[in-house]
């Protein structure tokens, strides 16, 4: 990577404009409420307007403590980024949890929160839509925003642009010598100079021009601006006379890698999708990788990762359209998709922790039969591979969506990043990536009419809605996953459905609706005989008998669940049972049957050898003896619990099965 050079002038003002009194103030109107102040660096793409704002924030850096994030509005293909997955990428650099499935507004709220006090930076790359940028706004004028975009931010208030042109000459010609050493430079430097004025002094064409020179140690400067110079200059500028100059000077193989770059998901390339889009190995595509850095039609990243510069995105688009066929680009796509589905697999297998038994196979040996080159040294390996490569990815499983001609790859891809995203980080840690998966296969089954599929997506979905508070968006989307349920003839989906509808009633607080669902999800159970279902659908009977202070119908609903554990030979789900009989029995003023009741529950917790329900039946049991009027035996109740858990009076909380 070359070291930036030139622009003086330009840095100069951008830090002069920071401490300037606003264009509000001067024009004599109040801001309706004090934000941070707006920097735009406004470029063509390839006039080095990112390298400009960057080496802005590398020189204030220190003026702002707290940190520089960065975020890009604009994918190298040209589309916008959901303003959402840019709040999002600016909470996560900020260390922020983000709800998953939460609104823009809600996400943009708690960006502001989370930027109030601070003093840092937000460097905005590629910003096409004034709305997206204002949602990133902090509102405290202690923060910096630095802007990059093609033209102004209409809508955007109290804001300079910086625009820029080519750069100077002597700025130009340093860029050559950094890209091929000064000896060339130095015996013919008018040839240098008018290099530098063929390309316009913009610094993507210059990158490009001494790429070519630098694997050419034996041309001069004048050979290549003389080239440049007899090219047509119909369509594109210097820029795409210096792109064409360096594609035609590559041999075919590499022509055809280099027009398939555009189908690399958020632009981001390594061996893997070079190796898969051109059909070689990985060594080769490495190679390949590492020649187009070299000659400036790749950026290097971190990681093995390398970013297709977005001023070379529509060129590359042309020809890739005009050379190749769509069965050809099809097949292409096709190929990196099946690949990163291997790799996603193996991502997911380091995580697994190994099986139990003398045959079982698990974690790493899963790989037996796996080519080296897509295997992970370790789960550390696995979990860079995946963090880093995570914004590609997500990007991949949209573009294969809304392809709409790969939905069978496309739903293998969605659940092997789902699976690989759940082992490494959790279900928790993975959810707001997992809430976009989860919509995508939606997307596809609705559009396939896979209803079993639908069910399924619709279920996680209003689980991860649930989980955030959002009711009553679950609510509708457990509805909807019966009705998917009913119509792929599927009991699991359908039962599991109508359990969920009655959880969402019970914590919406109506106690009637719940019931109803959680009765009709027992009578699928019973046709079906699933025992287990069984109990545990009469135990979240009882929880909500208990809260309507239904004593009578609770008890009944509990004696079934305690029957239905004791047929399973489930003694822990017995002993708990019996435990909420006991509380039930202590509320409808019974003590006598509350205490015969808990013992018989703690000999149960005894034989399954659960310390921490036998504390707290050993609590509850010293609670009813004081009620009773015995106050010597509760104090031994207490010291027993004291002797199995400590003095923690949390470790003896009973929580009902339904918490």
């Amino acid at each position: 990577m070359t070291d930036f050079v030139g622009r003086r002038r330009e840095l100069k003002e951008l830090r002069e404009d920071i401490a300037r009194t606003g264009l509000d103030t001067l024009s004599g109107r109040k801001a309706k409420s004090p934000r941070a102040r707006v920097l735009l660096v406004a470029g063509r793409p390839g006039s080095g307007r990112t390298a400009l704002a960057e080496a802005l924030v590398r020189e204030i850096a220190d003026d702002y403590p707290d940190g520089v994030f960065k975020v890009r509005l604009t994918a190298p293909t040209g589309e916008s980024v959901a303003t959402e997955w840019a709040v999002r990428t600016l909470l996560e650099g900020l260390g922020q949890p983000t709800p998953p499935g939460a609104a823009e507004d809600e996400l943009s709220s708690a960006l502001r929160t989370a930027l109030a006090g601070r003093r840092a930076v937000l460097l905005v790359d590629d910003a096409s839509d004034p709305h997206q940028v204002d949602a990133l706004l902090p509102d405290t004028p202690e923060c910096l925003v630095v802007v990059t975009a093609e033209g102004p931010l209409t809508g955007i208030p109290d804001v300079r642009p910086c625009t820029l042109g080519g750069l100077d000459t002597p700025s130009a010609v340093r860029m050559l010598v950094q890209r091929i050493g000064d000896i060339r430079v130095a015996n013919d430097p008018r040839a240098a100079e008018a290099l530098a004025e063929e390309c316009g002094g913009q610094p993507a064409a210059l990158a490009l021009a001494g790429g070519w020179l630098a694997a050419r140690p034996k041309a001069s400067v004048a050979d290549v601006g003389k080239q440049l110079h007899e090219m047509p200059a119909a369509g594109g500028g210097p820029l795409a006379k210096a792109f064409r100059l360096v594609y035609e000077s590559l041999p075919q193989p590499a022509q055809r890698t280099v027009r398939l770059l555009p189908l690399a998901p958020a632009g981001l390339v390594d061996s893997h999708v070079a190796s898969a889009l051109a059909g070689c190995s990985v060594a080769a595509a490495q190679s390949i990788l590492e020649e187009f850095a070299a000659l400036g039609l790749l950026r290097s990243a971190r990681d093995g990762l390398y970013q297709l510069p977005g001023c070379l995105a529509p060129l590359l688009q042309a020809l890739l359209e005009a050379k190749e066929r769509p069965a050809e680009v099809q097949l292409a796509r096709a190929r990196m998709l099946e690949r990163t589905v291997r790799l996603l697999l193996s991502c997911r297998a380091m995580a697994e922790p190994d099986e139990d038994g003398p045959d079982a196979v698990g974690g790493p040996e899963k790989l037996d039969g796996v080519p080296r080159a897509l295997r992970f040294a370790d789960r550390r390996a696995a979990e860079t591979w995946l963090n880093t490569r995570l914004p590609a990815l997500s990007a991949a499983a949209s573009l294969a969506v809304a392809d709409g001609e790969l939905d069978t790859l496309a739903r293998r891809f969605v659940a092997a990043l789902a699976g690989a995203l759940s082992e490494h980080r959790g279900t928790a840690g993975a959810a707001p990536e997992l809430y976009g998966l989860h919509r995508l296969v939606l997307n596809v089954a609705e559009r396939r009419d896979l209803h079993r599929e639908q069910a399924a997506a619709l279920l996680n979905l209003a689980d991860l809605d649930a989980g955030t508070g959002r009711t009553r968006e679950a609510l509708e989307r457990y509805r909807a996953a019966l009705d998917a349920g009913k119509a792929a003839n599927d009991p699991y989906a359908a039962g599991r459905a109508m359990e969920s509808v009655g959880g969402a009633y019970q914590e919406l607080g109506d106690w009637h609706r719940a019931c109803d669902w959680f009765g009709r999800a027992l009578s699928h159970s019973l046709a079906r005989g699933e025992r287990a279902d069984e109990a545990r659908l009469y135990g979240r009977l009882g929880n909500v008998h208990t809260y309507a202070g239904r004593y009578g119908d609770a008890l009944r609903s509990w004696r079934a669940a305690s029957a239905g554990y004791r047929k399973l030979v489930d003694v822990p789900g017995q002993a708990k049972a019996l435990s909420e009989m006991a509380r039930i029995q202590e509320y409808a003023g019974r003590p006598e049957e509350s205490l015969h009741t808990c013992r018989a529950a703690v000999e149960l917790a005894r034989k399954a050898g659960d310390l921490r329900l036998q504390a707290a039946l050993q609590v509850r049991l010293a609670d009813t003896l004081d009620r009773l009027g015995d106050p010597a035996a509760a104090r031994l109740h207490r010291s027993a619990a004291d002797r199995l858990l400590g003095d923690d009076p949390a470790a003896c909380e009973i929580r009902s099965s339904s918490d």
